[in-house]
């Protein structure tokens, strides 16, 4: 724990009304992002959440993005505590100085994480159809007359949190495909479909009796809907890739994803998403090996492995992800042998 952010702590705690800087009891920092600093503390008789925006993100090659937003990621969670309040939490807060805010901590011994099940080898239990129903009726309420996209007009934070860090530097290092990772990038940047995420993984997502709680949102933006489905996709398809014991099951899980996400889709035709969410999908697997923010949990073989079912579908895209699955089962298969 170290003292700075124990004072930061203590400051937002005072912002915030939540107490006094004595009040503060225990800080404790909690691991798992490379974004912002995030600590369990406890004020007085109450625990809370807190989290601070960092300005260099903790990954090996250079990657900076703007602190403020923080302020579009307390903005997501408002929104999505009122469109979907038993898969949100209580937020309590935040402070413009600090760049920082407090929220519930979640705990009980019904919460999991759902990457920590996805790795221990779980069996699903039905997690990825509850998230593609709750990020699809998320994106359809943005679509509606009236909704305030105020908070959201953050493309330049996105493309410095997600576009550069994910397609344009792994396109510097695949110049075979950079044709396709280039216009991919250019289309995200444009795009303001539907209020986007851009970080629904596995390790931002806790699930607890209620459902699943989707956190960590320093990326929202109006952007396109191919991004949140793509991005939570391409972590099954990962894990499937690391697991070849649970790889049917993973790839399963993808498949129900997208039939519960699909059915909310009413701003454009489910088909073109779909077709644009295929070309996405192999471009985020190869970026998790060689762009900036590569997954943890991947050995060199397993790396490669990716790589070799990514390259040949960003240059020839799936035309369905039904279709897509299919190649991945069968190329998946061919290496095996």
């Amino acid at each position: 724990m170290s003292r700075s952010l124990t004072a930061r702590c203590a400051d937002l705690v005072e912002d915030l009304a939540l107490g006094c800087a004595a009040d503060l009891r225990e800080v404790t920092p909690l691991t798992g992002g490379v974004a912002s600093d995030i600590a369990a503390i406890r004020v007085g008789d109450a625990r809370y959440c807190v989290k601070f925006a960092l300005p260099k993100l903790k990954v090996v090659a250079e990657w900076r993005a703007p602190v403020h937003r923080n302020a579009a990621e307390y903005a997501w969670l408002s929104v999505a505590a009122k469109i979907a309040p038993d898969n949100a939490v209580r937020l309590f807060g935040r402070s413009e100085t600090a760049h920082g805010f407090a929220m519930e901590y979640v705990s009980g011994a019904e919460a999991y994480l759902w990457k920590g099940a996805l790795l221990a080898g779980q069996r699903p239990q039905g997690e990825a159809h509850a998230v593609g129903d709750l990020v699809g009726r998320l994106h359809a309420a943005s679509t509606a007359p009236g909704f305030d996209t105020s908070a959201f007009q953050n493309r330049d934070d996105f493309r410095a949190l997600r576009i550069e860090p994910y397609l344009t530097f792994t396109a510097a290092r695949h110049p075979g495909v950079s044709p396709q990772l280039t216009a991919l990038s250019d289309e995200l940047y444009r795009s303001a479909q539907v209020l986007v995420h851009g970080d629904v993984s596995p390790k931002n997502i806790l699930m607890r009796q209620s459902g699943p709680v989707i956190l960590d949102a320093e990326c929202a933006t109006m952007g396109d809907a191919a991004f949140d489905p793509s991005f939570c996709i391409n972590h099954l398809v990962l894990k499937a890739v690391h697991l070849p014991a649970q790889r049917a099951a993973l790839l399963d899980e993808v498949a129900a994803f997208w039939a519960a996400y699909a059915r909310h889709v009413s701003w454009e035709d489910t088909g073109a998403l779909e077709a644009r969410i295929c070309r996405l999908l192999p471009a985020l697997m190869l970026a998790r090996v060689d762009g900036k923010s590569p997954v943890e949990y991947l050995g060199a073989a397993q790396q490669a492995q990716v790589r070799q079912l990514a390259l040949p579908l960003i240059a020839e895209p799936a035309p369905t992800l039904d279709t897509f699955l299919q190649e991945l089962t069968v190329r998946l298969k061919d290496e095996r042998t």
